[in-house]
């Protein structure tokens, strides 16, 4: 290792990121807090002359390069320049700030690598049961196999998932979106094109290089003794509906025999890991697998099979920022961008692009929030209503101003769902209204019917858990991080947009009012995608309705507060959020119990409002 890189990166000492607590019975100097205030902003100073002076010289050097490429300047020159004694001009102490920041990164970054696995290894807790896991709606990774002209210079890379994806997007976005986009008629491959979902342990573990999905898990999984022998990803092209998963791919035909290899070769049945939008597909396996029309396994073929179901942030009941995404190609995460951000998104890939793209997905919308007002709400209540709370979420979608049918009144959940059918193109109309339900289920007659209508199977309030008694479901997602909970819309003044609405990001309220609204968007609880009543209500509450659940499988319900570190990027091990909780090491102690048959000893932990708010729900059992 360089010297350069010795003095930046090394640890000169042991401290840790946050220091101890004082000794019983040491001695402890108060300290006046006008002197604590010049040492803050002494090392404050420090870090910021430090972030200048290495960042002006990384500019330099940016600079340079580009000006090689326009063969204005070179960059010999810069190459002669010996760093080390660059850095030695460098003040000492803001070289040891720039060590102090390295490691609290590093650390950040790295917390927990094989810990939380080791620590059960300790404790006697080994390999069990089979693991097949099913990913969310980002975490698989989609490659080319396509063999046209247009496709040869994909083959074989990933077009969603890598940088290649960014390359693309970026050098020839034309291309990627004939490629990313399905048949708007058939909801298959466009003609010419062949994209599918990669597979094996790659396909999930990282979205990109350094960005990690289901690494971790599967890193802790390891030191139990799992590896591809008795671990599996089921990974899938999140693009596609159900039906034409299974009609392409043959995927449920693949999962099932996966399952039944897996109970033979090793005298266990399975426990099967969902995250996301994998708890919706696994939910309809469910449903498919017992049919004599589909699967055709019996309706006892998961008790034969399933030990127990994991359920991490799955949004059973859709996920809201889904209707403002195919409604007007907006969520949250858009509406809060500055203007100058907004400008280049919108010359890059403008709302009507983005909005045309994700109706093209039509598995993604499964997303779309189910149960209508008795979960959501009406226009004067919802059951997640703070008390005293003066724009109810009930009204999911707002607008300030009705000045015709493209802005009509104020609109619940079940209204915004016709009312973006409505404004959708007759091929979007059908893609939805033939894979999917958004109702409730009123009687377990009506139940048992459901379960011969393939639309219905994806929603746990229209259709029931396995007949499987002895299986186990583990609901296990994390709270208190704020999530897109209804959206106030305008119509569209420029003349040319064809989606007639958007959202209206210059309404925002002040701060620590009743209702929060940051750039038209009303936040709510949740993980920061999936609200609370998605993530949590059929778990407290749905599933103890004997219609939805007559076998009596029991759930457990383990909520995770989101607590991030302040040093981490991605929020450290005590995360919340919906994709980082995958990180987090209390979900990875939960998911190797279960795996390691020690699942029983895990206990009910619910610190949200959710029991409150699903009591308030007019879900009933029937007379």
């Amino acid at each position: 290792m360089s010297t350069l890189r010795q003095r930046l990166l090394s640890d000169s000492s042991s401290d840790p990121s946050r220091a101890p607590s004082p000794v019983r019975g040491e001695p402890v100097q108060l300290v006046p807090a006008a002197h604590l205030q010049k040492l803050s902003k002494r090392k404050g100073g420090r870090r910021q002359w430090y972030v200048f002076g290495l960042g002006g010289l990384f500019g330099i050097l940016i600079a340079a390069f580009f000006a090689q490429r326009h063969d204005v300047l070179g960059l010999e020159g810069l190459l002669d320049i010996n760093l080390e004694s660059v850095l030695d001009v460098i003040p000492a102490g803001i070289v040891n700030d720039a060590k102090d920041i390295t490691r609290n990164e590093r650390a950040a970054v790295n917390y927990d690598s094989f810990s939380v696995g080791l620590h059960l290894q300790s404790q006697g807790v080994r390999a069990k049961h089979p693991v097949i896991m099913i990913p969310g709606v980002i975490s698989t990774g989609l490659e080319s196999w396509g063999t046209e002209e247009a496709s040869r210079q994909y083959f074989r890379k990933r077009l969603w998932g890598s940088w290649s994806m960014i390359r693309a997007l970026i050098m020839d976005k034309a291309s990627w979106k004939k490629h990313i986009m399905l048949d708007k008629d058939t909801g298959l491959d466009p003609p010419g094109v062949k994209l599918r979902a990669a597979q094996g342990f790659d396909a999930t573990d990282f979205f990109i290089t350094g960005y990690w999905i289901w690494n971790k898990i599967l890193e802790n999984l390891a030191t139990l003794g799992y590896d591809p022998t008795n671990a599996f990803t089921a990974a899938y092209d999140w693009r596609l509906s159900c039906t034409n998963l299974e009609t392409r791919d043959a995927y449920f035909t693949r999962l099932k025999t996966h399952i039944e290899t897996a109970l033979k070769t090793s005298d266990e049945k399975v426990v099967l890991i969902s995250h996301s939008m994998g708890s919706q597909v696994l939910f309809w396996f469910f449903h498919w697998v017992a049919s004599p029309d589909h699967g055709n396994g019996g309706s006892d073929w998961v008790d034969k099979y399933v030990d127990a179901w994991i359920n991490i942030s799955g949004s059973l009941l859709g996920a809201l920022k889904g209707v403002p995404a195919v409604l007007s190609g907006e969520m949250k995460d858009t509406a809060q961008l500055n203007a100058f951000a907004v400008y280049g998104l919108e010359r890059f890939l403008a709302r009507e692009e983005r909005c045309d793209l994700f109706r093209a997905m039509p598995g993604a919308s499964s997303m779309l929030p189910k149960g209508g007002d008795a979960i959501w709400g009406t226009h004067e209540w919802a059951p997640d209503d703070a008390e005293g709370q003066r724009v109810s979420y009930g009204n999911f979608i707002n607008f300030r101003e009705s000045n015709s049918t493209h802005s009509p009144a104020n609109l619940t959940v079940e209204e915004s769902i016709e009312y973006l059918l409505k404004k959708s193109e007759p091929w979007y109309q059908r893609q939805v209204r033939d894979n999917y339900s958004h109702g409730v289920a009123k009687t377990g007659a009506e139940v048992e019917r459901n379960e011969h209508d393939h639309r219905k199977w994806i929603n746990p309030l229209e259709t029931r858990l396995p007949l499987a008694p002895n299986l186990k479901v583990y609901c296990f997602y994390g709270i208190g991080k704020p999530t897109e909970r209804s959206y106030f819309y305008r119509e569209d003044q420029d003349p040319l947009s064809k989606t007639n609405v958007t959202i209206d990001t210059g309404f925002t309220t002040p701060a620590g009012g009743d209702t929060m609204v940051d750039r038209g968007v009303i936040l709510g609880e949740g993980d920061g995608t999936v609200p609370l009543m998605s993530n949590g209500y059929m778990c407290v509450k749905g599933w103890k309705l004997k219609r939805f659940n007559p076998a009596g499988v029991k759930v457990t319900v383990y909520e995770m507060p989101h607590e991030p570190d302040r040093f981490s990027p991605r929020g450290g091990p005590n995360t919340g959020d919906h994709v980082d909780i995958l990180g987090r090491s209390s979900l990875n102690d939960l998911i190797l119990r279960v795996a390691g048959g020690k699942g029983e000893h895990i206990e009910q932990n619910i610190q949200s409002n959710i029991l409150r708010y699903a009591d308030k729900v007019p879900i009933f059992e029937e007379d």
